[in-house]
């Protein structure tokens, strides 16, 4: 029997290198705690601080049983004592291990005291710490089938499916020949019904240990309809075979979820299953849950991938480490391929204590619990054996590394449910093309210019992008012009609008979109990132990331409609979304994007059309996927319509200029054992106020709040407190929901959590409106400086009115946002002195750092400066 074994933990969080007798001394100073537990995560202003986390718990045992531990996930360089004695350790932090405590173990009540020894920096990336994911224990009579000692590989035959299982029985001896041991499989459909199987037995097969069935004409699994059958399998040990009836009961039962699929891997032609071609719309996760950190929460994560799979998203590569087990199961049951990966390095670190340091003498132990555990799950399609690996770079043993790993991962798959690949960087260069033929599938990290020249070159490689885009962007922040790349900011930002462009980037979110969609040979794409994640701030030094097409809050970012309308027929889910929000200076030339899934946009500015366009989403059509507009900021209302080919209007949006925060909306989702609130605020006429940032208190009535989130990298406040900042608008409680466990162990959710915000009390500077004051001409948005008129007073208002204005600062930019001696500004409290120098196009910055290190309201003017007479 499996159980969980979550319940009644303490903890002790103590300094590295804190010895068993140490912490053994200090049991009175163990404090409860649930599991899943990230340590780490309580303080967001210390999130990489070495420690040794102590977990105690007892458990009760009878004589005569076999006892064993499985931890999900214990972040990292673990070990595990039973009754003081040192049963067990595991160094990878992510892997699942199995423990056989037996032999420590005495009838009656027993300790379990688990070390999880952290050493920063051990990961690109935040890690947590602690016993992060869900604890079993298992209790099995001497013969038992292990953990993931079931394997199960079905291929198609005609109209049906041959379907092969091996179970592995420990605890055999050669006495027990005479016992009868006996597996016993049955299979049932999503309704329950049991389905017929034709068992097809070779005289050379062991009996108890494989069997083969004929499944007639099954229904298939595929992203579109993910069906699943339920693989009951069954021991029975000291029953006669042919005697054993309805009266027997099997030692032990385990099930099994598992889908029929047909799938195909063809170099020319991409990627097919079930016979149907299907392009890999993929993208890149971290395993961190925003506010709740690493502990893993089925509910939280069901929350993304139902987002994700509204986007259009049907494929998930799970970077760069092995993945709670519940993630393949919701991958299974919705519908998402899984690129399941094991490793970010192998013998060549690229942090100091990461797992290079143990990769010599764990790795196959690492390759074994990885591929085990998950080699049954139907949606599982490719094992990555490394990612960016500059041991496949730098010399030979790379190749050496390549072909080890591969027959290790192929050691407990076989029969091939999944194809090896690898994520690399490096196919630029002869080491690691020496590589790829040595793998089933060849995946490149941003080197889109390559596949064709090396398509053609190895015309039997099969290609993917495995990891792509990584432009980078803060929700509702947005840095112009548009057609200028910005990648670095005062305010520590990056621009929504597609501009913040990193050195490896994609050249655009079209030319990512479009590259890829005419490249019949390329299976796809997975997009870095899906969702933002802590850690990798680039391109500053904040607390997480900007790669996300979702923030860490699980808010949308403009990125997010970009590729869902590329990714999402219209036929499913017609849409239109603009971008910006429409709240700036009069005058003042505003970039505005428009995309949808529909071919025909036009977008309306207070009624006023401003053109219509058409988008090209077919295959081969081209790449204006966004209708781009240059628009002159004039307050009330910016809409656009989305068309059909028949010029009906299908899908309509709007966003409408804003006044400052009046009260604060609340948007519950519940999911699982979490409920998720989104507060916004909104003006007195019922607007959202999309750049708020007003300090908000929660207080949480039947419930418990768990994590306070808004997706901004500069916030460090914490993420369990119950006050926080909005960002653009925006923040997210969430609150766990009060339970109580009934007579078999089930939660019982008592009622339903309600969140209630309110506005603190604040000084800080919401937006800054600035305001030419002398009668000036202006072209397009950009006032002109001439030599009658080379000074010119702008004024700055900041609101909300009383906000403090002491921090305002005016500043001279170029184009392209550096510095220039193209004008001059002379400060005058809220007003600006501006003097042309010399000829050229500069800009007008007015910033608020609203007290902090880094600015956080920039307002902007373009102006032109022309010294000649002739204008």
């Amino acid at each position: 029997m499996k159980r969980l074994f979550n319940q009644n933990w303490k903890f002790l969080k103590t300094p590295a290198g804190t010895t068993f007798d140490e912490a053994h001394k200090c049991l009175g100073d163990f404090n409860n705690v649930e599991i899943p537990h990230d340590w780490m995560i309580e303080d967001a202003q210390n999130l990489y601080a070495d420690a040794t986390g102590w977990y105690l718990n007892h458990f009760e045992a009878m004589d005569g049983r076999r006892l064993f531990f499985v931890f999900d996930g214990i972040y990292m360089d673990s070990i595990v004592y039973i009754n003081g004695h040192e049963a067990g350790e595991w160094k990878s932090g992510y892997s699942q291990f199995v423990l056989d405590v037996t032999d420590y173990v005495v009838p009656g009540t027993n300790e379990i005291l688990v070390a999880a020894r952290c050493k920063y920096p051990s990961a690109r990336w935040y890690t947590g710490a602690g016993i992060y994911r869900n604890v079993w224990l298992c209790d099995y009579s001497d013969i038992f089938i292990p953990e993931n000692g079931i394997y199960v590989h079905s291929s198609k035959i005609g109209e049906s499916y041959l379907l092969e299982i091996s179970t592995d029985i420990s605890g055999l001896k050669e006495s027990d020949e005479n016992e009868n041991v006996y597996v016993r499989h049955r299979l049932f459909d999503n309704d329950g019904n049991e389905v017929p199987i034709m068992p097809q037995i070779n005289k050379d097969e062991e009996v108890h240990t494989y069997k083969r069935f004929i499944v007639d004409n099954p229904k298939e699994w595929s992203p579109s309809s993910p069906v699943l059958y339920e693989l009951l399998v069954e021991l029975y040990a000291g029953v006669d075979v042919d005697t054993s009836n309805q009266h027997t009961y099997p030692i032990q039962t385990e099930s099994v979820r598992i889908g029929f699929r047909n799938i195909r891997f063809d170099n020319n032609r991409g990627l097919f299953i079930n016979d149907e071609h299907i392009k890999l719309n993929g993208v890149c996760l971290h395993h961190d849950l925003g506010a709740l950190g690493v502990a893993f929460n089925k509910g939280a994560m069901k929350r993304r991938l139902v987002q994700l799979q509204k986007m259009g998203v049907n494929a998930l590569r799970l970077t760069h480490n092995v993945y709670d087990p519940a993630v393949l199961d919701m991958a299974d049951e919705m519908g998402f391929l899984v690129l399941s990966e094991s490793m970010d390095m192998w013998e060549r670190s690229k942090t100091d204590y990461d797992f290079a340091r143990f990769f010599p003498d764990w790795y196959k132990k690492e390759v074994e619990s990885w591929v085990r555990r998950d080699r049954n799950h139907t949606s599982v399609f490719m094992w990555s054996i490394g990612n960016e690996i500059y041991d496949t770079h730098v010399d030979s043993r790379g190749l050496e590394l390549t072909i080890i790993l591969r027959d290790e991962v192929r050691k407990y798959d076989p029969l091939r449910n999944g194809l090896v690949t690898s994520a690399s960087n490096y196919m630029e260069w002869e080491n690691a093309q020496k590589c790829a033929p040595e793998l089933d599938v060849v995946g490149y990290n941003y080197l889109e210019r390559l596949y064709k020249k090396q398509h053609k070159a190895n015309p039997e490689w099969i290609i993917f992008g495995s990891e792509t885009s990584s432009i980078v962007q803060s929700r509702g922040i947005y840095h112009f012009p548009l057609d200028e790349h910005l990648i670095k900011e005062s305010d520590l930002q990056c621009s929504s609008l597609g501009n913040s462009i990193t050195e490896w980037s994609a050249k655009s979110m079209e030319a990512c979109v479009c590259e890829d969609r005419d490249m019949e040979f390329s299976l796809g794409q997975f997009l870095w990132t899906g969702y933002d994640y802590i850690g990798e701030p680039t391109p500053y030094e904040t607390k997480n990331s900007y790669f996300g097409l979702i923030d860490t809050a699980g808010f949308f970012k403009d990125a997010y409609y970009v590729w869902k309308s590329a990714w999402v027929s219209c036929k499913d889910n017609p849409f239109v979304h603009i971008f910006p929000y429409w709240d700036f200076n009069e005058g003042q030339r505003i970039d505005v994007r428009v995309v949808s899934n529909l071919p025909f946009v036009e977008l309306f500015l207070n009624g006023k059309s401003l053109g219509k366009q058409e988008l090209t989403h077919a295959p081969g059509a081209g790449d204006h996927i966004i209708a781009d507009y240059s628009v002159i900021y004039e307050e009330g209302e910016l809409r656009a319509a989305a068309y059909d080919e028949e010029g009906k209007i299908i899908a309509e949006t709007a966003r409408c200029s804003f006044k400052d925060t009046h009260a604060l909306n609340v948007t519950t989702e519940d999911v699982g054992d979490l409920i998720f609130a989104e507060i916004s605020a909104v003006d007195e006429d019922g607007n959202p106020v999309e750049n708020a940032r007003d300090y908000v208190k929660v207080t949480v009535e039947n419930g418990t709040l768990v994590g306070f989130d808004n997706g901004d990298s500069t916030d460090y406040d914490s993420y369990k407190a119950d006050t926080k900042r909005l960002f653009a608008g925006k923040a997210l409680v969430i609150v766990k929901k009060e339970s109580t466990l009934d007579a078999e162990g089930s939660c019982i959710t008592n009622s339903v959590p309600k969140v209630v915000p309110s506005l603190l009390p604040g000084s800080d500077i919401r937006t800054i409106k600035l305001k030419v004051c002398e009668k000036t001409s202006t072209d397009n948005g950009i006032y002109t400086l001439t030599p009658g008129n080379k000074k010119i007073t702008v004024s700055a208002e900041v609101f909300p009115k009383g906000a403090d204005d002491s921090d305002l600062c005016f500043r001279i930019l170029s184009r392209n946002r550096g510095e220039t001696t193209i004008a001059k500004v002379r400060q005058d409290g809220c007003n600006a002195i501006v003097e042309a120098l010399s000829d050229g196009e500069f800009v007008l910055r007015c910033e608020a750092s609203n007290g902090a290190n880094e600015v956080k309201v920039i307002s902007e003017l373009d102006f032109k400066s022309v010294h000649s007479d002739e204008q």
